[in-house]
């Protein structure tokens, strides 16, 4: 984990050092939306379903003068809910806050015309989030306090000041895991994060 926090540091420098020596544009944003949660566990006794949080927090976005290149980096909290189910007997919901921070690789596609009105982006990157909400549900679920997933998305530029996008996040470690639950079948089941995100942001 803290090679990956590494990892992600040296990126976003390199990126920052680029756009210093290469006239990049930049900007600050602020974003909020909504994301909707899916455990997905690695054993059939253990379910979720799906259920809407929000999200909220600021951006800073660098596109470099190159193909329409660049990437953002965002600071956010995220609320993510959902209720569990053991053998189809539902269990207290399990409500999570983070603070995450993805860090997307942008392009913008350029249109004839219209590109300074109306711009698509496709973007992808790794995201990192911090549990801030209590790890333990009634003794028998744990709550891991940091998340790591990859995001794949789209969205539109709206006249170079709002970005409306919406992406997947792949959960690539446990976000939740059972502890001593009623059915001994059950212990030790891990569930990962899977995610639909749609936001807003307002571009300075």
């Amino acid at each position: 984990m803290k090679n990956l926090k590494r990892i992600l540091i040296a990126v976003a420098m390199i990126f920052a050092i680029g756009a210093t020596t290469m006239n990049a544009q930049v900007k600050f944003g602020l974003k909020a939306g909504v994301a909707v949660n899916d455990l997905k566990f690695d054993e059939s006794v253990i379910s979720a379903d799906n259920r809407a949080g929000f999200t909220g927090g600021a951006m800073l976005e660098v596109m470099l003068p190159i193909a329409n290149l660049g990437f953002d980096i965002s600071a956010m909290y995220v609320h993510r809910t959902g209720n569990i189910y053991e053998n189809g007997t539902e269990k207290p919901a399990n409500n999570r806050d983070y603070i995450e921070i993805p860090l997307n690789l942008k392009w913008k596609i350029g249109l004839p015309v219209v590109g300074k009105v109306v711009s698509p982006y496709i973007f992808t990157g790794p995201s990192v989030a911090f549990l801030t909400s209590k790890e333990n549900i009634e003794e028998a679920y744990k709550n891991k306090k940091v998340d790591v997933a990859w995001n794949f998305g789209v969205g539109v530029q709206l006249i170079n000041k709002i970005q409306i996008g919406a992406s997947y996040g792949l959960g690539l470690t446990k976000a939740i895991e059972t502890l001593s639950p009623n059915t001994i079948d059950a212990a030790g089941i891990e569930g990962k994060n899977r995610y639909w995100t749609i936001t807003a942001a307002y571009l300075f």
